[in-house]
């Protein structure tokens, strides 16, 4: 794992300290000396994880973290305060600020590495969400990335994973009002408790009396359903080593106890803020992915989808000696129907005629707008005669009954071509396929419309 660092602290001697240390373990070393600096760095190159010292003339680490997580440009990027404070004010006041970490000095070497490795993993998934966001289309990526999710009204919903009775009505006490908190006494249950409820956080007690608490995360880590979930270690003091290895195996943050209640808010808001962060660029994504392969107008499938899933639906059918078949529909004199009655009631039409059509297909079947007036249904496992009686229902759905369009409800008599086409036994093709569909639409339109044709070859 490489990474690039950048270092921020007003002592060369601190500096060269923490640089050595870095380079050791491969990781590529940015330095500042002061705030300006730091954000000038963060803000022109590209810097994974920010090390940033508290304790520095004219602009405090303090206010350097707020200005960093308050642009959106640098707001991912994660930050660690070092410095020689150690109270727990001092703490809070640095996640506040929107730190990731509050390191105190002098800093344990290995449990510097494991956050630094720990977070940068983080970073890595972060900066993917943000590049296939940034390379979609209508996200509103800048107004997403400066939504402060840590304000919403909703109160995060948490699982504790804790046996002490005592140690769960302490943290129940401190979390009211904050969160909305479930109790599991057992950690099998509370395995599969956070499997079936959407937490955005599971904080895990160490003090079990006959489980590993780093096997319940590491379970945690391993399911698809809970793999980005935030997990909070509870440790006890003395426990550096399974910290350590906690981190090695993902959990996000921890707590010593005995835990401060504004420490665990702070730390539970940081990890619940992330968390809402990449679960919005994920589901920006997702729904941009969908916009890419679906018809704005009447919610089918776009030609593109049809272009990439027909070949796999047709390689799938041959490969089993299964029968598929398409049909190709056009609506009859289209042209005078937006001549008549304007592009708004053309449209209507279309979305009506697209809610006839799925109406009258399987949920198997891969009804697309083809362009313009034009739609494809393909039929898996479907003979060509079944095809072409499915085709004669569509077309007669359409023709029995007048299409309203407009706020006064204006009735319009509408019809619609259908051509159909099934796949040959021995050699046949998509492209082949497809032509035998069109030039039988073309001999239902040319036959004189309102009909269904049917090439067997």
């Amino acid at each position: 794992m490489t990474a690039r660092i950048l270092v921020v602290d007003d002592v060369p001697a601190n500096v060269r300290l923490l640089e050595v240390r870095l380079l050791a373990e491969y990781f590529e070393v940015l330095t500042a000396a002061n705030g300006p600096d730091a954000i000038e760095t963060c803000e022109n190159g590209k810097v994974d994880v920010v090390l940033l010292d508290v304790m520095m003339p004219d602009m405090d680490g303090f206010e350097v973290c707020r200005r960093l997580k308050s642009d959106p440009a640098t707001s991912h990027i994660p930050v660690v305060m070092i410095t020689a404070l150690d109270q727990v004010s001092d703490r809070v006041r640095g996640l506040e600020a929107g730190a990731d970490d509050f390191l105190t000095k002098p800093v344990n070497d290995l449990q510097l590495m494991t956050r630094v490795k720990s977070l940068v993993r983080l970073k890595s998934l972060t900066d993917e969400l943000r590049l296939r966001a940034s390379t979609t289309r209508n996200i509103g990526i800048e107004e997403l990335l400066s939504r402060n999710f840590a304000a919403e009204d909703t109160m995060p919903k948490v699982l504790l994973i804790d046996e002490r009775k005592t140690s769960v009505e302490r943290i129940q006490k401190m979390l009211r009002d904050r969160a909305d908190l479930d109790i599991s006494s057992d950690p099998h249950a509370g395995f599969f408790q956070a499997a079936e409820t959407s937490y955005e956080c599971v904080m895990i007690s160490t003090a079990f009396a006959d489980f590993d608490p780093l096997r319940l995360c590491s379970q945690l880590r391993s399911l698809d359903r809970t793999r980005f979930v935030p997990i909070i270690l509870l440790a006890e003091e003395g426990e550096e080593e399974r910290i350590i290895r906690g981190l090695e195996l993902g959990i996000n943050d921890y707590l010593m106890r005995p835990i401060d209640q504004q420490e665990l808010t702070a730390r539970l808001r940081t990890q619940v803020r992330r968390k809402r962060y990449n679960d919005q660029l994920r589901a920006s994504v997702t729904q941009t992915i969908e916009m890419a392969v679906t018809d704005g107008l009447t919610g089918l499938h776009n030609r593109r989808y049809l272009d990439s899933h027909l070949q796999t639906l047709f390689d799938r059918a041959v490969a089993r000696r299964r029968p598929l078949s398409v049909m190709i529909t056009d609506l009859d004199r289209f042209k005078a129907i937006n001549d008549t009655h304007g592009h708004d009631g053309g449209d209507e039409v279309l979305r009506e005629f697209a809610r006839r059509l799925r109406k009258n297909v399987r949920g198997i079947d891969l009804a697309c707008r083809f362009g313009g007036e034009e739609f494809v249904v393909v039929m898996p496992d479907t003979e060509g005669a079944v095809a072409e009686k499915v085709a004669e229902r569509i077309r007669a759905e359409i023709a029995q009954a007048p299409f309203a369009i407009g706020q006064d409800g204006t009735k319009i008599e509408v019809t619609v071509s259908v051509g159909v086409s099934s796949v040959l036994k021995g050699v046949d093709t998509v492209a082949a396929l497809m032509k035998r569909a069109d030039l039988a639409l073309y001999e239902a339109k040319s036959g004189g419309r309102n009909r269904v044709v049917a090439k067997a070859a």
